[in-house]
């Protein structure tokens, strides 16, 4: 799956990429704004036995099962006070929601101020991450929702020979 964000042109005729900004723990991250569906408060998510750890569980969301993957749990964080939100997308055909601290704003950023991933970023951070922004007071990372996705353990995020 091709991890560019929408891309389009700005007045002076430069590109541009949009991102949906998200905050898991203290880290500003950028997902591609193509990939996110909605954004939502996740209720009543029911655990499923045997699942990967980073698997919150599943939900009902408009008559569509989604699988629930907690970003904080798959980066080593304590959980947070509160309840969260979720970010909403679709990868290969399935629902999955992001939880998450936190959402921000949209950025469109300039398509040639994206940076290679740090070499003093925090492994953890990187995992994930497929690249960065400098932004005027902080580093917002570019969520690679592939990444995650193998991560998390889903099926779909895994190399056929694993999945099956």
């Amino acid at each position: 799956m091709s991890e560019l964000a929408h891309i389009g042109k700005d007045a002076a005729g430069g590109s541009t990429q949009q991102y949906v900004t998200v905050r898991i723990g203290p880290q500003l991250f950028g997902l591609p704004i193509h990939m996110v569906h909605e954004v939502f408060v996740p209720e009543a998510v029911t655990r499923v036995p045997l699942s990967a750890e980073a698997i919150e569980g599943v939900l009902n969301l408009r008559g569509r099962i989604v699988t629930m993957l907690n970003l904080r749990r798959l980066l080593g964080l304590d959980r947070p006070e509160g309840d969260g939100m979720a970010v909403g997308i679709e990868h290969q055909g399935e629902a999955f929601g992001l939880m998450i601290d936190d959402v921000g704003e949209v950025l469109a950023l300039d398509a040639n101020s994206r940076e290679a991933n740090p070499a003093n970023l925090d492994a953890r951070w990187a995992a994930l991450a497929a690249g960065v922004h400098r932004l005027a007071d902080e580093l917002m990372l570019i969520l690679n929702v592939e990444l995650v996705l193998q991560r998390a353990g889903t099926a779909h995020g895994l190399p056929a020979a694993v999945a099956h």
